[in-house]
């Protein structure tokens, strides 16, 4: 604050300052917050004297340098001014309200660590604007102004509402909006705003919640959106907004919705949409088209999640999502969902899938799921294991689908029926002492894994069909061992 005071004090000591006759207009105007109209649209290049004021003028009303009206409320309303030096309160306190429209300012505004009222700076033109540690007991606005800088309010914090509708903000390479630890408690609006330069509001928190309808971000290279630990007690509110970088919202915690319904999202070789620790009650994530770029959900916990199939990208991090419902999506699809992690087979996606859909009665879809679970675990084993995995899968289905040994056995068994009806087997006991031969159960008897019908003993097989004999003995032990193996593995899973 004394570095601002001391500039007001040094110009008041001027023995009542040389004012112009604009900056007389508004001095006047002060005590009883009139409004000043230089014009109503903003001064072009040249610097005409009708439409100039100084920026120290206007800081020696902000910091009190005029008396106040009784009975009225002072403020500073200003509007198609070209408004030169440095408009510096930094540290200072703000006693009235501050409403700026169609002004072009030549250096950036300093509001670091003031104290202010409501502040709106409507349809102006700045280089920047500092708010570093700014409190406003209010709302601030910057609706329809146009930035060529950065836009600094870290640690800041508003009562009233942000808001920075229909703007533009262009700081490539940099900061568009530099918010880390910005609290503002009724709400902030970004919304139809064209943003080159990343925003960054990690730590926030944003009671009212925070809406970015329509809004382009722009920062190809980096995080468009840098949300981390984020907290928004409302809604999140992305709807047709167009992202062109990182949207960052690792460990948000959202308390109602977040929505990307019709958006446009996408990042060059790098994470377009990264979720992952985060808490939020209802994810929508339908945009316009597919997500450009890694997405990562990974160790959130979410309620809802809407979706559509076609906006996911190749890649896609589900390792340790938790959710309660999926909608947007019929359930069967979901089978392809989980299995695009980057870093190749992770199990937890397919099992909190299989609950879910035990959960809303699918049964049928869980054992499915599973067994797409073990299909992809197996691309990933050695060469005996993956082999393994092969006979369980084509004989019971890892125990998800037993009626395929079924199948076989019905197979095997018409194969084995067929020949030995036509080459019969040669006897090995005497005539009174041997059952006789009947072609369906002696291979029956073949692949059952223990003699049962005592065909086997009694008759053996002549020329080639002592290989197939072979082989319905050794189908038969496969098929016995896949059939305990895999539904022991189920049973396990129960």
């Amino acid at each position: 604050m004394a570095d601002a005071w001391d500039s007001v004090v040094a110009w008041l000591r001027r023995d009542r300052p040389d004012l112009t006759p604009v900056e007389r207009r508004l001095w006047d105007a002060y005590p009883t917050g009139a409004p000043v109209v230089l014009g109503d649209d903003r001064p072009d290049g040249t610097n005409d004297p009708g439409r100039v004021v100084r920026a120290e003028v206007i800081a020696a009303l902000l910091l009190g340098a005029h008396d106040r009206a009784p009975g009225r409320v002072p403020a500073v309303r200003l509007s198609g001014a070209r408004i030169t030096g440095a408009l510096n309160v930094s540290g200072g306190e703000v006693g009235c309200e501050l409403r700026l429209r169609n002004c072009v300012l030549e250096q950036a505004p300093d509001f670091s660590n003031a104290q202010a009222r409501q502040m709106r700076f409507g349809d102006c033109s700045m280089p920047g604007f500092d708010g570093g540690g700014l409190r406003v007991d209010g709302f601030f606005s910057l609706s329809g102004s146009e930035i060529d800088g950065e836009v600094r309010l870290i640690r800041g914090y508003i009562s009233g509402g942000f808001r920075l509708n229909g703007a533009t903000i262009r700081n490539p390479g940099g900061y568009a909006l530099f918010g880390g630890g910005l609290t503002v408690d009724a709400g902030a609006f970004l919304r139809d705003s064209d943003i080159t330069g990343g925003v960054r509001l990690t730590g926030a928190r944003m009671t009212g919640g925070l809406f970015l309808e329509r809004t382009t971000l722009r920062d190809p290279d980096g995080f468009a959106l840098d949300g981390e630990n984020i907290v928004v007690d409302d809604r999140l509110e992305c709807s047709g907004f167009t992202a062109e970088g990182t949207v960052r919202l690792r460990g948000a915690r959202i308390n109602g919705t977040l929505s990307f319904h019709e958006a446009m999202m996408g990042a060059r070789e790098r994470r377009a949409l990264h979720l992952s620790h985060a808490q939020i009650k209802e994810l929508i994530l339908t945009p316009r088209a597919a997500i450009e770029g890694e997405v990562s959900l990974g160790y959130s916990t979410i309620d809802v999640i809407l979706d559509r199939e076609d906006v996911w990208p190749e890649t896609l991090s589900l390792n340790g999502l938790v959710y309660q419902t999926l909608r947007g999506e019929p359930e069967a699809k979901r089978l392809g969902w989980v299995g695009r992690d980057p870093a190749g087979f992770r199990p937890q996606p397919y099992e909190q899938l299989a609950t879910w859909l035990r959960q809303i009665g699918r049964e049928d879809l869980a054992r499915r799921c599973q067994l797409v679970k073990q299909r992809a675990r197996r691309r990933h084993l050695n060469p005996v294991s993956r082999t393994w995995g092969v006979l369980l899968d084509w004989t019971v289905g890892y125990g998800y689908r037993p009626w395929i040994s079924g199948l076989w056995l019905v197979l095997l068994v018409a194969v084995g029926t067929i020949v030995f009806s036509v080459y019969h087997p040669h006897t090995i006991r005497q005539a009174g002492e041997r059952p006789r031969f009947h072609a369906f159960v002696y291979t029956l008897d073949l692949m059952l894994p223990l003699e049962t019908f005592g065909q086997r003993s009694a008759w053996d097989p002549a020329g080639w069909t002592d290989w197939l004999a072979w082989g319905l003995t050794g189908a038969g032990w496969i098929l016995a061992t896949a059939l305990i193996a895999g539904v022991a593995r189920v049973l396990r899973r129960a």
